[in-house]
């Protein structure tokens, strides 16, 4: 069962988190909510929201550690992404990546290994 999501944060927002502080990119505070992706929705959102920034991460967390605090809502394009509507901490951190290699566009390249893995089961529309 994969209940993975990713985060993507900005070096000073990855230095807060390992300094207690929530994660909580400034986006996530106007919301009022973090946002997250899904294996397949993290290239996109780095082409969106992250081209030419050096220095970025990608975190994962298991999206079973929110219970009913994540909640998929439609965004872009009408797809569902993870959204998280509670703290969310170092501890629920459970893999990072350096974004340090980047296409010729400018946008950092996401290891193979996250764009394999599969969607979460509990995603809208998933199979249970």
């Amino acid at each position: 069962m994969n209940a993975t999501i990713y985060k993507i944060l900005t070096a000073d927002q990855l230095a807060a988190v390992e300094d207690g502080h929530a994660m909580a990119a400034p986006v996530d505070i106007a919301d009022g909510y973090v946002h997250f992706s899904t294996s397949k929705q993290v290239r996109d959102t780095l082409a969106k929201w992250f081209k030419g920034q050096k220095g970025c991460a990608l975190v994962s967390v298991d999206s079973r550690d929110f219970g009913p605090d994540l909640k998929w809502e439609k965004s872009r394009g009408g797809d569902y992404f993870p959204h998280v509507y509670t703290t969310v901490r170092e501890h629920h951190i459970s893999s990072i990546w350096p974004l340090d290699e980047f296409d010729a566009e400018g946008v950092a390249l996401v290891p193979e290994f996250v764009l394999r893995q599969p969607e979460p089961d509990s995603k809208p529309g998933s199979a249970r």
